[in-house]
Order: C-alpha cells, then sequence, then structure tokens
C-alpha cells in the first residue's frame, strides 16, 4: 500500500460514496466521469481492496469502503483547514512599526487598515531594520520599515522593498544643551558634539551607518556603544546624565527631558522603506503598500528638494 495518497484520489472517494452516483459525484467535483473512475480505481490500487460494488443498476460501498469514509473525511477536512490557515489575507500579518510614536510607519499601519478592514494587521515594535529582517528571514515577522539600502548585503536577501518616503531628519537635545533655544539645527553647529545614533545596538546598524555618512567631514563624533535606554523613564534618566544629543527624525515622539529640532543646512533625509518577506502573499501586503503610496503621494514624501542630503546605499 502506497504511504502517500493524492488528496484528490480521497475526494473522488468521497464525492462518489456520498452520491453513490458515478455520473453525479463527477458532475459535483467538475471532472469527467472517466476521470473519476480513473482515481477511484487508482485510489483501491493503492490501498489493495475494493470499495465500491458496480452494477447497472446502483452504486454501493464494500466494507472497507464504508470503513475508510470518515477517516477520509477527516483528512480532507484537515487539509482544508490547512490551506485555509495560508490562504490570502486569513492569518494575522505581523507589522514591525519600529519604536512606537513614529508617524510615518504608524500612519501607514493605520491607512492599510481603512484600506483592508478585513486583514488583521498587528504591529510590532522591533527598535531597528537589521533586527527586524533578522526576524522576518525566520518567519516570526511579516513587514518592516526602516533604511532598507542601510542593511549588508547578505540582510537583504529574500526580502523585498518599497520606497515609503525621505524623512526629515531631527536631533534631540537636552533642555539645557547650548543648541536647545534654537528653532532649527544647521549641521555644522553639531561640530565638536559626540551624537548617539544608536552604536552598539545590533538592531540597528543600519541607522549608525546613515549617521557615519551623514557626519562624515563634518567634525561630528558617534557616541561610543552603550545600552539602549528602553522607556519614557530610562530615556529622561539617561538624557538627564549624559546629556548626548541623540539623532532621529522629525516625527519622532517628545521625549522627556529633550527637545527636539530639525537639522538644516543641509536637510538630512533618511529613506524610509517598506520591507516584506519575499513570496510573501497576503492582503494586508498589499493595503500597507497602497497606503504608502497614497500617503507618499498626498504628502510628497517622495520629494527630494536641492538642499537636501540623502545616502548612498551601502556597499557593504
Amino acid at each position: 500500500m502506497s504511504r502517500d495518497i493524492e488528496p484528490r484520489l480521497l475526494r473522488a472517494f468521497v464525492a462518489a460514496a456520498e452520491e453513490l452516483h458515478f455520473t453525479r459525484a463527477a458532475a459535483r467535483l467538475y471532472v469527467a466521469q472517466q476521470a473519476l473512475s480513473r482515481d477511484i480505481r487508482r485510489l483501491e490500487g493503492e490501498l489493495g481492496t475494493g470499495l465500491f460494488v458496480r452494477t447497472t443498476r446502483q452504486v454501493a460501498l464494500t466494507g472497507d469502503g464504508e470503513r475508510l469514509l470518515p477517516y477520509a473525511r477527516r483528512v480532507l477536512a484537515a487539509q482544508d483547514d490547512l490551506l485555509a490557515a495560508c490562504a490570502e489575507g486569513a492569518r494575522p500579518l505581523l507589522v514591525d512599526l519600529n519604536s512606537e510614536g513614529l508617524l510615518t510607519s504608524g500612519r501607514v499601519l493605520a491607512r492599510a487598515r481603512e484600506l483592508a478592514p478585513d486583514c488583521e494587521l498587528m504591529a510590532r515594535f522591533e527598535s531597528g531594520l537589521t533586527g527586524a529582517a533578522g526576524e522576518m528571514r525566520a518567519g516570526r515577522l511579516d513587514v518592516s520599515f526602516g533604511y532598507f539600502d542601510g542593511l549588508a548585503r547578505g540582510m537583504r536577501a529574500g526580502l523585498r522593498c518599497q520606497l515609503v518616503r525621505y524623512e526629515p531628519m531631527a536631533v534631540l537635545l537636552p533642555y539645557d544643551h547650548p543648541l536647545a533655544d534654537r528653532a532649527e539645527v544647521p549641521l555644522a553647529a553639531l561640530a565638536g558634539e559626540r551624537v548617539y545614533a544608536g552604536a552598539g545596538n545590533p538592531r540597528t546598524p543600519e541607522w549608525t551607518e546613515l549617521a557615519r555618512q551623514l557626519f562624515a567631514g563634518r567634525s561630528v563624533a558617534l557616541r561610543e556603544p552603550a545600552p539602549m535606554a528602553v522607556g519614557r523613564e530610562e530615556f529622561r534618566r539617561i538624557m538627564a546624565k549624559h546629556r548626548t544629543p541623540v539623532l532621529t527624525v522629525v516625527d519622532a515622539p517628545e521625549m522627556p527631558g529633550a527637545v527636539l529640532r530639525p537639522l538644516v543646512a543641509p536637510v538630512p533625509l533618511s529613506p524610509v522603506f517598506l520591507v516584506w518577506r519575499e513570496r510573501l502573499k497576503h492582503a494586508g501586503v498589499n493595503a500597507l503598500r497602497a497606503a504608502a503610496a497614497e500617503l507618499g503621494s498626498e504628502g510628497g514624501w517622495l520629494e527630494v528638494l536641492p538642499a537636501s542630503w540623502v545616502p548612498r546605499p551601502s556597499q557593504h
């Protein structure tokens, strides 16, 4: 007896067993009667037993056919459940927003939920695209946002991306920092400063690489690796203790003990990509891509003004 029975053969058997009429069973499965008969003969051959008694006037199940029927139904029900679980949009889509309060990724997710109300789009916070990329490649996460070109080449394999926005960058400063009173901070004014840009955080090397490019030749140093402050109160404590400016984006959430100031002269832009697993088919991904395109068009998110700075794609 074959150890691997094709579900198609079991479907033919169940239809014939329930109809007890090969013509009606074939019509139910949208196949020719000859094809149905052939599949049943093949199943009988693989099982080594007859399943039907066929005469010119009627069709009846044999004893072995009657014993097989409940098992065949359970196998087909399990297969239907498996296919339904993997069907497009049937399961929740896990979407990494990087950090709570970031407006670009949050707005894209909110609009996607409006475009696909029947999809469950569940937010996650992985705090960096490199960390999220590893989770996506392992199948534990579906979608993320971040600087895709800053990923190491090996990390990009198996992922796809769509540019969402060139997001203006900013700096978080302690309240009493000499630059805190300015409405905008020219990059040249950061000369001599040590700025934190995630150095040492294994989830965010793409952000640190972007900062290295931005500050190259500007006499701005990156702060040495340090544990990431988790939570608003811990951020306030670290900011008060070390008074180190933090590189971020203009839509970053307000943080205690700090003021957010846009960077200018030139305006540095952080490319934000929507990133998802290659070959992932889910209505939620389509909704996210449509939402990103819509918001980008309405908000001019993909415009790069002449007085702006954008990073070069990573070569590593």
